[in-house]
């Protein structure tokens, strides 16, 4: 997407998101110099950011209490593990499973977030102790198919392209591409 078509989108809905914003720092961190248009779209997008016709929506307006709560109670759990065993857990997966069986308790202040704890703390506490012992059981008894797997974040483009390289070769060996005639 270009400067120009971000800027006309953010004048017709009267927001600049946070991925636009990031598309226009990309558009303008990789081109070795801006047109002339380019720098009218920008000069009329920080115009009517100015003037409040466009606003900049925040990276982030809310929370996910449930994550904090998971995650305490996740990382209590598997130090009690490893204390007294050899294993190793990945605090990671163990909360990303239980997050997925779990209800979100969203806030978008420090009131509304303190409300959701206690009320997750009375009612929900038994839930997420079951859910964080059921990740950890899965994640004990999970095969190691993909030893290789990679962090979220960690992986670039060429990486990528490499694994599946990979995968193709590992489940296509007598793939050969056809010469066009």
């Amino acid at each position: 997407m270009s400067i120009e078509k971000i800027v006309q989108q953010s004048l017709q809905d009267g927001y600049l998101t946070p991925a636009m914003e990031a598309e226009v720092g990309r558009i303008c961190d990789n081109a070795n110099e801006l047109s002339i248009e380019e720098y009218m779209a920008l000069d009329r997008l920080m115009g009517a950011l100015l003037t409040g016709e466009v606003i900049a929506v925040p990276r982030k307006q809310f929370i996910n209490v449930m994550e904090e709560l998971v995650l305490t109670e996740a990382i209590a759990r598997v130090a009690e593990i490893e204390a007294t065993s050899e294993t190793s857990l990945d605090v990671g997966d163990i909360a990303a499973y239980a997050l997925n069986r779990l209800p979100p308790l969203y806030a978008t202040t420090e009131e509304g977030a303190s409300y959701q704890r206690q009320h997750a703390k009375t009612e929900l506490q038994e839930l997420i102790a079951q859910q964080v012992s059921e990740a950890i059981s899965r994640y004990l008894d999970r095969p190691n198919f993909f030893p290789e797997r990679q962090v979220l974040g960690k992986n670039t483009g060429n990486e990528v392209l490499r694994q599946v390289s990979t995968l193709l070769q590992a489940y296509a060996p007598n793939f050969e591409q056809k010469s066009p005639s």
